[in-house]
């Protein structure tokens, strides 16, 4: 019996504990909700807060960028993403529908809108199947049009909505690119104690993002209670922080001539398909940048961009000989520089080791003198001023005197200082014309101030001022800064009439000569640079594998505009290709800025009329318009240069062949190389040609009858002026 009564309370007892073991674990649980502040990693309390909490963030409007002239050159518009509600418990108790019902119907519309495939968008759609109560439909539906969602409006598409954001948009495409560089709406961080459906814009390259912080403002928000609805709940607190919107920012660039810059430097790059070109406009006065432009570039729209690098501030290259300007000013400074002293050129042996130094012509042009030198773009000149008026501590000491080496700190992004380090006797050579050392193209900008500011250097600058639109107040705004006077008057002079001799020259063998523009008083340098290869370790070699550059100003006598140009590896045209892009950059910025140094050129314009067969007598009424050159004593004409139907100016040359058989040696003392070919080819003379300039000697003389090959000696200006001087010519 008592086996039997012990078996019978075992049940019981099972049952007890098994219950009690319930009981004590609903406990525990009970007890850790109760008194945990976290629940399987989540915080309790802040979850029942946005259970309940409505919050939202209200986007700060982003700055506009303006032009000199208050055109705006990037601005926000608005944007809309196209979203679908999948989600059929939207249309409940609802008079329209709200939901996509044909998804069939919906993607075959919108396909053809969005330029999407009909079967992805289709697939987009029938992710309901995985739960989703709504999905965007990119990549095509983002970031729309206003005209692009009226369109799809029209189509009457249930459950078919947007969402409006904002997007940055630059109404001139392609213009000034690398100055303005460009933003992206980027989506903005969330984190689990607030809820965000929006996004702001954010600047990555030039001025958009140098001034991000200033240009994007600073958001708000909006938090109150609401209740199952998703209304507010009468009564209770709420939260509001205002946006306060972004700064405007006004650049110098001035839209008109950035047209005339964009517009050559496009043309250009077409035809001669260079590694890259730029040229740049500065206002001489103020350091303001008027206008650059390069090639390649991109559209900020687009965002098609191949290169992050900006031509003005980041490419940093061995410059060439338009650094022997200042080479030559610092010899000035220090005054030891005598001008009159000769050298003899060609080549140059820099060090006992035998290195050696040539022109670009290793030939050379004889005895000249240092100011001859420059006109000659001699670096046998500069390797002898460096022998003879300065050291290499002079020149380190000057060139970083005038910003080489160091950044300019104009408001652009990512600018690089270059390197202006050299040692050894053949480097410091190298260094005087532009060879071994690397400058930026606005850090040549800066340095050219000092010429145009009778020796005061100005700091460049793209930014004219910074308004808060929300005040109306100017928080910044940049006028002339002037570093310091870096250069006598009597330098400054003496360059630019150095500087002037080159650009009007006609007698010396430069590319200079190339950028001389009639009716404005041009001063200048131009420059041919052999470009350093950091793969090869060794200059790159072929007929173009140079980097042509120039840099000038106007008018002579107090410059109001400065143009530094620089092109690399143009595919054909040599200096050629930048000579014609900055001419025409220059013609047309004066013309808009009304600047007139002289009168331009209003010669009468003389068509040629066929001469061939007549009388000589018909040119009677042109001598006293044109100066006719007539070879032989026959009275008939036989040949003519120009032929007929071309345009000469008045006072130019027109040559005449008379049909006299015998044929005599003209008189050609004076003659530019390019008189004396054409009239010799006319009338069949053979000749060989020494020398570079105007003609001085001719190995037969005028009137003898040429059986032989004829040698022509050329020199330059300064000696043909000596030899009529002595009334030898």
């Amino acid at each position: 019996m008592a086996r039997l009564k012990n078996k019978s309370w075992l049940f019981p007892k099972i049952v007890f504990l098994v219950f009690l073991a319930v009981f004590l674990l609903l406990y525990i649980q009970f007890a850790y909700l109760s008194l945990s502040p976290s629940l399987y990693g989540i915080n309790m309390d802040k979850f029942a807060s946005l259970r309940s909490t409505y919050s939202s963030t209200l986007l700060a409007s982003r700055g506009t960028i303006f032009d000199k002239d208050e055109n705006p050159l990037a601005l926000n518009v608005s944007s809309y993403t196209v979203i679908a509600y999948l989600d059929a418990n939207r249309s409940n108790n609802s008079s329209i529908l709200l939901h996509v019902v044909d998804k069939e119907k919906t993607a075959e519309a919108l396909s053809p809108v969005l330029g999407m495939e009909k079967d992805y968008i289709l697939e987009l759609l029938n992710r309901d199947s995985k739960g989703a109560k709504q999905v965007e439909l990119g990549p095509g539906g983002r970031e729309i049009t206003e005209l692009k969602k009226e369109e799809i409006e029209e189509l009457n598409l249930p459950g078919i909505d947007f969402i409006e954001s904002q997007k940055r948009y630059y109404p001139n495409g392609d213009f000034a690119s690398y100055i303005l560089g460009y933003a992206k709406t980027n989506d903005i961080d969330t984190d689990n104690d607030t809820i965000l459906d929006t996004s702001e814009i954010t600047g990555e390259l030039g001025i958009e993002a140098k001034y991000n912080s200033l240009l994007k403002g600073e958001n708000g928000y909006i938090s109150y209670q609401k209740d199952r609805f998703g209304y507010k709940i009468p009564d209770t607190k709420e939260e509001k922080v205002e946006e306060i919107d972004g700064s405007d920012i006004y650049l110098t660039i001035d839209s008109n001539i950035q047209r005339f810059t964009e517009s050559a430097v496009k043309e250009y790059a077409e035809i001669y398909n260079p590694e890259w070109l730029i040229i740049t406009i500065m206002d001489a006065k103020t350091g303001a940048i008027l206008a650059s432009s390069s090639s390649p570039s991109f559209n900020p729209n687009l965002r098609d961009i191949t290169n992050y690098e900006n031509p003005l501030t980041s490419y940093i290259y061995e410059p060439g000989s338009v650094m022997k300007t200042f080479t030559y000013m610092c010899a000035l400074e220090k005054g030891t520089y005598k001008g009159d002293d000769k050298f003899l050129s060609g080549s140059y042996i820099v060090d006992n080791e035998g290195n050696k130094v040539n022109d670009w012509d290793p030939r050379g042009w004889g005895y000249l003198t240092f100011d001859q030198g420059y006109v000659y773009s001699s670096n046998v000149g500069v390797s002898n001023i460096l022998n003879r008026f300065i050291n290499k501590t002079d020149l380190r000491e000057c060139l970083s005197k005038y910003g080489f080496g160091s950044v300019t700190g104009i408001e652009l992004s990512r600018e690089k200082s270059g390197s202006i380090e050299f040692n050894y006797p053949l480097e410091v050579a190298a260094a005087g014309f532009g060879q071994g050392i690397t400058t930026t193209q606005i850090q040549q900008l800066q340095a050219l101030t000092i010429i145009a500011n009778d020796g005061v250097m100005l700091k460049p600058h793209v930014i004219s001022k910074i308004i808060d639109p929300n005040t109306g107040e100017v928080t910044y705004e940049t006028k002339r800064e002037e570093l310091g006077r870096v250069a006598s008057t009597e330098t400054v002079t003496k360059i630019k009439q150095l500087m002037y001799d080159t650009v009007n020259a006609s007698w010396a063998p430069t590319n200079a000569i190339l950028f001389k523009v009639n009716g404005l008083d041009i001063i200048g340098k131009s420059g041919t640079a052999q470009v350093y290869n950091n793969k090869t370790k060794s200059y790159d070699i072929g007929s173009n594998s140079y980097i042509y550059s120039f840099s000038g100003m106007f008018p002579y006598d107090d410059p109001s505009i400065i143009v530094y140009a620089a092109v690399k590896k143009p595919t054909w045209g040599e200096a050629s290709v930048l000579s014609k892009t900055t001419k025409e950059v220059i013609e047309n910025t004066a013309k808009y800025l009304k600047i007139t140094t002289n009168e331009i050129d209003t010669k009468e314009e003389i068509t040629l009329a066929s001469y061939l067969n007549k009388d000589i007598s018909v040119l009677n009424d042109l001598k006293e318009k044109i100066d006719i050159i007539i070879i032989g004593s026959g009275s008939k004409i036989i040949k003519q240069y120009p032929s007929s139907g071309e345009v000469i100016l008045e006072g130019e040359k027109l040559f005449i062949v008379t049909n006299d058989n015998q044929t005599k040696m003209p008189n050609l003392y004076g003659y530019s190389k390019k008189e004396a070919t054409i009239l010799l080819d006319m009338i069949g003379i053979s000749y060989n040609i020494e020398g570079f300039g105007y003609i001085v000697n001719q190995s037969v003389k005028e009137g003898t009858i040429v059986d032989d090959t004829v040698t022509l000696t050329l020199a330059n200006k300064t000696y043909m002026e000596g030899l009529w001087k002595n009334g030898w010519l």
